[in-house]
């Protein structure tokens, strides 16, 4: 395979980039990088991804609402995993365009007050109701950090926020049960490594009750469902929003999950973002 190398400057010549690829194949390309690969970037060696790795998992599995935590974890777990996912994207002709337009998903991007104004039933209006109904906002997601592939580590952003669409495609409110559900999903789904770690270590967390309702409900709807629906990841969501959300269900393959409990009523949740649009 050919490659290039870094060399020394000579006087009156280019100076090579600060990204070199090596390799002409995208699918196997690496970087030799002197400097971030993009906006945040942060390169680790081996020992430095692995120990923060477990210190990020333990501080994570103690309080898991420390969301940087819980992204450090995430990243430096994902190993083979993102070039997997960046795979399937470039074999559908949606998960191309996602990956050539590199769209990102927060209010300053996505115009929340337009969807709430759609027709009920699209996937659209369900997402600005969920949003409501569950009282969250797409603008939490972290940026990635440390992941050193600029298209790799956008695979993992897009994961982070498309995640609230599992949530609202599957039917499923933000709560310990719910989330882990989503998990579970997610692990059959996608294979990422993080959605395993919290899909086994996270249920100890829960009660006796919950957690038999977890495996006895949650997992087997959230492992047959996942395992069998579309990969969600070549999913171009910003450009289905006028969709009708059963059909959307019908062309991925995904079922609601079992009845949950949710922290504010249908109704009042569509008048809300009726109101907020």
């Amino acid at each position: 395979m050919a490659s290039l190398c870094r060399l020394p400057a000579r006087a009156g010549t280019r100076r090579l980039p600060a990204i070199i690829p090596i390799g002409f194949n995208r699918r196997n390309t690496r970087y030799v990088s002197t400097g971030p690969a993009y906006p945040g970037h942060i390169h680790l060696n081996w020992f430095e991804n692995a120990f923060l790795f477990v210190g990020s998992g333990l501080m994570a599995l103690a309080d898991p609402y420390r969301g940087d935590m819980v992204a450090a974890v995430g990243e430096t777990s994902a190993g083979p995993s993102l070039r997997r996912l960046r795979d399937i994207m470039l074999e559908s002709p949606e998960g191309r365009k996602i990956l050539k337009e590199r769209p990102r998903i927060n209010t300053t991007t996505v115009d929340m007050s337009k969807l709430a104004q759609l027709p009920h039933g699209t996937f659209g209006r369900s997402y600005t109701t969920w949003l409501e109904r569950c009282g969250v906002t797409p603008d939490t997601r972290a940026p990635v950090h440390y992941i050193d592939d600029p298209e790799l580590a956008y695979v993992m952003q897009r994961y982070r926020e498309c995640h609230d669409f599992y949530h609202c495609i599957c039917n499923m409110p933000v709560n310990v049960e719910s989330e882990l559900a989503i998990k579970y999903f997610e692990f059959a789904n996608l294979g990422l490594p993080m959605a395993g770690f919290s899909a086994l270590f996270a249920p100890i967390r829960l009660n006796k009750v919950k957690r038999e309702r977890l495996f006895s409900q949650y997992v087997p709807w959230a492992l047959k469902c996942g395992g069998s629906a579309q990969s969600l990841i070549s999913v171009y969501w910003e450009q289905r929003w006028e969709q009708n959300v059963e059909e959307m269900k019908k062309e991925l393959g995904i079922w609601d999950g079992p009845p949950a409990k949710w922290p504010k009523p249908l109704k009042e949740a569509e008048e809300m973002a009726a109101k907020s649009g």
